[in-house]
């Protein structure tokens, strides 16, 4: 009788993949005294690399606007590689959807607030996210879409 293999579960790096910011309406939009308006869109996503090797990203959108002109756009995507093995198929959705995210997650925030004010702006803070209640809300909607 064979053992079962231990499971794993390692971070192998965790890094930035891709980070732009766009100032198109500067230095004009810049002297305008109103208040923006931040709209912030958020996305993960789990790639297999290797034989129980994934990559796992966290995308963050942010848009700020005066009216209908853009202030500043900033795109970032913040990655890990992670090794997971020997876990059962059903937890491997809510690991790679929960806490490979919760891991990456705050250095993604780290990267777009500092990039926001470097470009000379106060700093945007990404709120914390409960990353099992966008699983749970994803697999719901994935379950709906089966049912129709």
């Amino acid at each position: 009788m064979a053992d079962q293999e231990n499971p794993v579960f390692q971070i192998q790096r965790v890094y930035l993949k891709d980070l732009s910011l766009e100032q198109p309406n500067s230095p004009a939009i810049l002297l305008e005294q109103e208040q923006p308006n931040v709209d912030i869109q958020l996305g993960v996503e789990a790639t297999p690399v290797a034989d129980g090797i994934f990559e796992v990203a966290v995308t963050a959108t942010v848009q700020t606007k005066i009216k209908d002109k853009t202030v500043f756009l900033v795109e970032a995507k913040q990655a890990g590689i992670f090794e997971i093995r020997n876990l059962p198929e059903d937890q491997m959705g809510a690991i790679m959807g929960i806490a490979c995210p919760q891991i990456v997650y705050p250095y993604l925030r780290g990267n777009v607030a500092d990039i926001v004010n470097r470009a000379g702006f106060p700093p945007v803070h990404l709120a914390e996210i409960n990353f099992q209640a966008m699983y749970e809300q994803q697999q719901a909607a994935a379950a709906g879409q089966i049912a129709q």
